[in-house]
C-alpha cells in the first residue's frame, strides 16, 4: 500500500508536469464552449509555453506577451520584462524540464516505441538554431513593425507548432468555431506542416522542439549558471569522466549549461556523488547525503526520507487542492461572464436575414474619443461594421479596402470602424496619421469585462474572439452578410452592389 502510495506523491517530474499542464488550462468548460477564456488572469504569464489561445487557458504565453508588448505602452514591456526576468532568475530551463505544458507532450511522443536519433555534432549544432530564431522572429521582427504600428508577433504567427496545437487545432475541433475555417490560409498551412514535423520529429528525437526551435528556452539558458533553482556540480568532487553529458538526451556541455533542462535524471549517474539540485533541501537525492559511518548515514537518509516524503505529500495535498478550485473558479466565472445589454432584445439576432442588434458607440477622432455616438443600424444607408484593432495586422492591412467602399459609395453607405475596447486609446493617433480625411466613421466599443478583452456590440453581433470582424446590415438594420476574418474589396463590393441593384 505504501509503494503504491509513493506513485502518485508528485516526487516524479511527469506527475509535476502533468499538473502544471492541467492548472494552466483550468478552464476545462473553454474545451466544450469552444470560446477563449478572456478573464483577469489572462494579464499573468504562466512560465511555459502554453498558447493564449487554447480554449482552457488561464494566463497568457509569456513569449507571445514579450512580442505583443513592443507595440504596447512602455508600461507593458515592463511589466512582461520583469515577469520573464523573475521566471528566468528563480528557475532558468527548470521550467523547460518540469513547468511546461509542450515539453510533456514531447516526452509523451518520445515514449512511443521506435528507433531513437541520439545526440551527435549535427544536434549540438541544431541546438544554436532556437537562439537565431530568438533574435529574429521575437526580437528584430516583432520591434520593427511596431515601429510601423503594425503590431507582428512573428514566432505566434509564422512558427509556434504548441499554439497550432493549443489554439489552432483544439478551437477548430469544436463544431461552434466552424465560421473559423474561412479564415484559413497559406500561413495555417505552414504552420499545420510545420506542427506535423515537429510532432513526428518528437517521436525519434527527444524534445525536438525544445531543444532546436523553442526561443522560450533559449531565453532561460542563458540565466541557466545563476538561477536559484536547477542543478549544480562540486568541482571538488567532479572527475570529468562524462557518464552525465553521456546519459543526458539534451545538448549539453557540461551539466547546467544552457542546454540542460535541469531534469536530475544525471544525479544518479554520478560515481562520485558530485551533482545536485541547487536550492531547496527537500529537493536532496541520494547523491547529496554526506559521506559519513554507515551507522550516521543510515540515520541522516532515514530523517531525509521522512523529509522528503512529508514535503512530497503536503506538495500533493496543495496542487490537488489549487488544481480543483482553479477548476471551479474557471467554471463558474466562464458561467457567470456578463452579458451584452442588446443581447436581450429577442427580435434581434446576428446572422444574415435577422434584424441586427444596435447600439450607440462612441465616436473616435483624431482628437481623441468623444462623447458624440452612433447607432450603427441606424444610418439609413447600407451599413458596414468592422470590428479592428490598432494592434491586429490583419485588420489594419484591410482598411484601406473600407475606405475605398466608403468614397467610392459615399451616397449610399455608411461605414463604421468599431475599434476593439483592447488599446482604444491607441486609435485617435492611428487615425490621425492615416484616416483624418477617410470617410469611415470611427468608433470604440465598450468592454464586457474588466480588462477591456471582450467588447459588448462585438459579442452582441456574434464575434467569438477573431478579428477582423465584419457584418454588413441595410437601410433597415437588416443583415446582408457577415465576414469572418479578412475581406477584400470585392467582397465588400459584391454585397453593396447586390443589395443596390435589388
Amino acid at each position: 500500500m505504501k509503494e503504491k502510495l509513493k506513485k502518485w506523491i508528485p516526487s516524479r517530474r511527469k506527475i509535476i508536469q502533468l499538473y502544471c499542464a492541467l492548472l494552466f488550462n483550468a478552464n476545462l468548460k473553454g474545451f466544450i464552449s469552444g470560446n477563449i477564456y478572456t478573464g483577469s488572469s489572462k494579464q499573468f504569464c504562466v512560465p511555459g509555453i502554453n498558447c493564449y489561445s487554447c480554449p482552457g487557458a488561464i494566463g497568457a504565453c509569456p513569449l507571445g506577451s514579450l512580442q505583443g508588448s513592443f507595440s504596447a505602452d512602455h508600461s507593458t514591456i515592463w511589466y512582461v520584462g520583469g515577469i520573464l526576468l523573475l521566471y528566468s532568475i528563480m528557475f532558468g530551463r527548470m521550467i523547460c524540464g518540469w513547468f511546461c505544458p509542450f515539453g510533456l507532450i514531447q516526452e509523451l511522443l518520445y515514449k512511443i516505441k521506435t528507433p531513437k536519433m541520439g545526440k551527435s555534432p549535427v544536434t549540438r549544432i541544431l541546438s544554436y538554431l532556437k537562439y537565431v530564431i530568438l533574435v529574429v522572429f521575437v526580437f528584430l521582427i516583432p520591434i520593427i513593425y511596431a515601429f510601423k504600428d503594425t503590431p507582428l508577433p512573428a514566432f505566434c504567427k509564422y512558427i509556434c507548432p504548441a499554439g497550432t496545437i493549443e489554439g489552432g487545432l483544439l478551437l477548430l475541433s469544436n463544431k461552434v468555431n466552424a465560421s473559423y475555417f474561412s479564415m484559413l490560409g497559406p500561413i495555417f498551412t505552414w504552420k499545420f506542416l510545420l506542427m506535423i514535423s515537429t510532432v513526428v520529429g518528437c517521436v525519434f528525437i527527444f524534445r525536438l522542439f525544445c531543444r532546436f526551435l523553442c526561443p522560450l528556452g533559449a531565453l532561460y539558458g542563458l540565466f541557466n549558471k545563476i538561477s536559484f533553482f536547477g542543478v549544480k556540480v562540486d568541482d571538488a568532487k567532479c572527475t570529468h569522466c562524462n557518464l552525465c553529458v553521456s546519459h543526458c538526451k539534451v545538448d549539453i556541455h557540461r551539466v547546467g549549461d544552457q542546454e540542460c533542462i535541469s531534469c536530475g535524471d544525471c544525479i544518479g549517474v554520478c560515481p562520485t556523488k558530485a551533482i545536485s539540485f541547487k536550492g531547496s533541501k527537500v529537493l536532496l537525492k541520494e547523491n547529496e547525503i554526506p559521506a559519513a559511518s554507515d551507522e550516521a548515514r543510515k540515520a541522516h537518509e532515514a530523517k531525509m526520507a521522512k523529509r522528503r516524503t512529508i514535503t512530497r505529500a503536503a506538495t500533493a495535498i496543495v496542487m490537488a487542492a489549487v488544481l480543483i478550485f482553479a477548476i471551479g473558479y474557471y467554471w463558474m466565472e466562464d458561467s457567470a461572464a456578463p452579458a451584452s445589454p442588446v443581447v436581450s432584445d429577442t427580435e434581434r439576432g446576428n446572422e444574415v436575414g435577422d434584424l441586427c442588434y444596435s447600439d450607440n458607440l462612441r465616436i473616435i477622432t483624431p482628437d481623441g474619443i468623444t462623447e458624440e455616438t452612433i447607432d450603427p443600424t441606424a444610418t439609413g444607408k447600407i451599413t458596414v461594421i468592422n470590428f479592428w484593432g490598432t494592434w491586429c495586422t490583419p485588420c489594419v492591412n484591410e482598411l484601406p479596402y473600407f475606405d475605398q467602399i466608403a468614397t467610392d459609395y459615399a451616397e449610399n453607405v455608411t461605414v463604421v470602424a468599431v475599434h476593439s475596447s483592447l488599446g482604444n486609446e491607441t486609435a485617435p493617433e492611428y487615425i490621425g496619421k492615416y484616416y483624418a480625411d477617410s470617410n469611415i466613421i470611427f468608433a470604440t466599443d465598450y468592454a464586457l469585462d474588466e480588462m477591456g478583452l471582450t467588447g459588448g456590440f462585438y459579442s452582441a453581433l456574434g464575434g467569438r474572439g477573431t478579428y477582423p470582424y465584419t457584418t454588413i446590415v441595410d437601410e433597415n438594420g437588416i443583415i446582408l452578410a457577415v465576414f469572418v476574418s479578412s475581406v477584400a474589396y470585392e467582397d465588400l463590393q459584391e454585397v453593396v452592389e447586390a443589395r443596390l441593384n435589388g
